[in-house]
């Protein structure tokens, strides 16, 4: 059984710039800002949520077919996807540009981003009910008449899915947040979506998990919660290696929660894989470049969480 991701597909665009903005930008000449960085450092990555998380959840040796809308400049990544065995059936491509995200970084990590959608605006030209075989799906960041549209398809067609909104939850107001939570069977966000959630909707967490199967809210290096009807589950951080770049970290995070759902785990054990696959994550640069064999992953569980998998 396959995990149908609705959600985007981007080219990141990063550039560095060894300095820091501050010393560029005038405080009191905000109102007139032009300014021009000369970034000698750039890479251009794979990213967008249905491809990071699909991505991700490949590695697990999970199912996923990614659903999303792409531009006639995809060729790069979808050579990528195939080389990685991910499936493209549920890939549309029109006459546009692929998201592209372009993110300047200073010396200090702050960043200065554009973000352009493209393709992204035709989400809603893909169709749940087209994909068959799939036992939990994902609506993700995408274009938001595609995110209500593929919420009500898979409430439609009966299968759970994880409403996952990310930077795409200040496009919805209060009723639309809450006609989500009321169609999905489970909810995840980060402890700052949560809060925003919280404010447009007037339901706290607890309130919130007592509509859904679980609600998952990632804490950062605190690690998460796992809201379910009766019980708040506490998962640990996992150990890391070194800290490179944040990037994904959620993505991988929630392809550990598809994984924990499609072999049927608990929360306390799905929870923890999450927590690795974040972990893992963010110990490479880009949201696609880190690998792993299975046996490797289990030991990391293992050294991470003093027991096996």
């Amino acid at each position: 059984m396959s995990a149908l991701i609705c959600g985007s597909f981007a080219y990141d665009t990063i550039m560095v710039f060894p300095d820091h903005f501050k010393n560029h930008i005038l405080p009191d000449k905000v109102h007139i800002l032009n300014v021009s960085f000369l970034v000698p450092e750039m890479r251009r990555e794979f990213g967008g949520c249905a491809g990071n998380i699909a991505y991700n959840l490949k590695l697990l040796g999970g199912d996923p077919l990614p659903m999303g809308t792409v531009g006639t400049d995809f060729g790069p990544y979808a050579e990528w996807m195939d080389k990685n065995g991910i499936s493209r059936k549920h890939i549309k491509e029109v006459n546009s540009y692929t998201g592209q995200a372009f993110i300047t970084t200073d010396k200090d990590d702050n960043q200065i981003t554009a973000f352009h959608p493209g393709a992204m605006g035709f989400s809603h030209e893909n169709q749940v009910q087209d994909a068959e075989g799939v036992k939990v799906g994902l609506v993700a960041p995408d274009g938001r008449d595609g995110m209500i549209q593929h919420a009500e398809q898979f409430a439609e067609q009966g299968i759970p899915f994880i409403f996952d909104p990310g930077q795409g939850l200040p496009m919805f107001g209060g009723d639309e947040l809450m006609d989500f939570a009321e169609k999905a069977s489970y909810i995840a966000l980060n402890d700052y979506e949560a809060q925003m959630f919280e404010e447009r909707t007037g339901k706290s967490p607890h309130e919130l998990a007592e509509m859904v199967d679980a609600l998952i809210i990632t804490r950062g290096g605190e690690g998460s919660h796992i809201y379910t009807q009766k019980h708040r589950h506490e998962i640990p951080t996992a150990k890391v290696k070194g800290i490179n770049d944040p990037t994904g970290c959620g993505d991988a995070y929630r392809a550990g929660i598809l994984y924990g759902l499609l072999n049927d785990m608990d929360w306390e054990t799905t929870g923890r894989i999450a927590s690795l696959m974040g972990a893992i994550k963010v110990e490479s640069t880009g949201p696609q470049n880190h690998s792993f064999t299975m046996d490797e992953f289990k030991q990391r569980y293992k050294d991470s969480f003093g027991m096996s998998l």
